[in-house]
């Protein structure tokens, strides 16, 4: 007889997934900028997107985290050893620490350069909260892309966690967040 999968909450399921998506589109803005000549409209559209999908992730998180906060969670079915309730509950948090990071570094990289930032679709600059200091700036985008860089394997690692439970333990881990 099969069993009805709990779930996350519909609210959570749409904010994982809008998330997941505006994550993605930052990563493939910032990675195929580098297609297009420095000082291009391309090259700078591409930039502009990379800014507004990790404003966008930035406005979401808090949301995101307060809902998940207040939210019980629906176990995973059957239940997991004990030994992996420490790494998930690290994963999980390192996640929610570079949705809030990542976009906060690119802020503060953007401003200590001097550029503005929009707010996306409103034509509302955010005033800038850093004064222009080139050093500053390299060091914060350096920063920034090593954060970048890192988290990559932190999302590999929680891809490969839900594939894992869904192809070899065979648990409802995934299917929770669908």
């Amino acid at each position: 007889m099969h069993v009805p999968t709990a779930r996350y909450r519909p609210a959570l399921r749409r904010l994982h997934w809008l998330v997941a998506l505006l994550v993605l589109a930052a990563y493939l803005l910032i990675e195929q900028r580098g297609l297009f000549p420095r000082g291009s409209n391309r090259r700078a559209m591409m930039m502009q997107g990379h800014f507004w999908a990790g404003l966008c992730i930035l406005l979401l998180a808090p949301w995101r985290v307060a809902l998940r906060a207040r939210s019980a969670l629906p176990p995973i079915t059957p239940a997991l050893p004990a030994w992996q309730a420490l790494p998930t509950k690290l994963l999980h948090l390192a996640l929610y620490l570079f949705l809030v990071a990542m976009p906060l570094l690119g802020l503060a990289t953007a401003w200590s350069g001097g550029r503005t930032v929009w707010v996306p679709f409103t034509g509302i600059a955010l005033p800038p909260l850093l004064p222009e200091n080139d050093a500053l700036a390299q060091s914060l985008e350096g920063l920034h892309r090593t954060i970048g860089e890192l988290f990559y394997w932190v999302i590999g690692a929680h891809v490969a966690a839900a594939f894992w439970h869904h192809f070899f333990r065979r648990d409802d881990a995934l299917r929770r967040m669908l």
